[in-house]
């Protein structure tokens, strides 16, 4: 059974893929403040990942504990946003899918905590 969605092949599958993805990176920026708020703890440091070290696999590990912080908030604007779309009424399944993705962004946080600690200090 076809997508009605996924009409397009090939490159030009490919070509609106990116425009999805630029669309929410976009919306993401313009409409969520979590997000916005962690580019601003991200940004400074992804330069300072490449100044601190010359390993690579230790820059790609800094790095990717950083970008693993954006994906997931990312997630969790997602669910979200199908939460309410579902329904804006209090539902105690939804706060568990709330909650749940709110500590997910904490988790990733942390993670990029350690990760920066264990492998920049002594």
């Amino acid at each position: 059974m076809s997508h009605p969605y996924k009409i397009r092949k090939g490159l030009f599958r490919v070509y609106d893929a990116l425009g999805f993805t630029l669309a929410g990176l976009r919306y993401a920026v313009v409409s969520e403040e979590a997000f916005r708020l962690e580019v601003l703890l991200v940004a400074p440091l992804l330069p300072l990942a490449l100044w601190l070290t010359d390993d690579g696999l230790r820059r790609a590990m800094l790095i990717g504990s950083l970008l693993l912080i954006l994906i997931v908030e990312l997630l969790n604007s997602a669910v979200e946003a199908t939460v309410d779309r579902v329904s804006l009424e209090r539902h105690p399944l939804a706060k568990v899918a709330k909650d749940m993705g709110s500590a997910a962004v904490a988790l990733a946080m942390l993670n990029a905590a350690v990760t920066w600690a264990l492998l920049l200090l002594p």
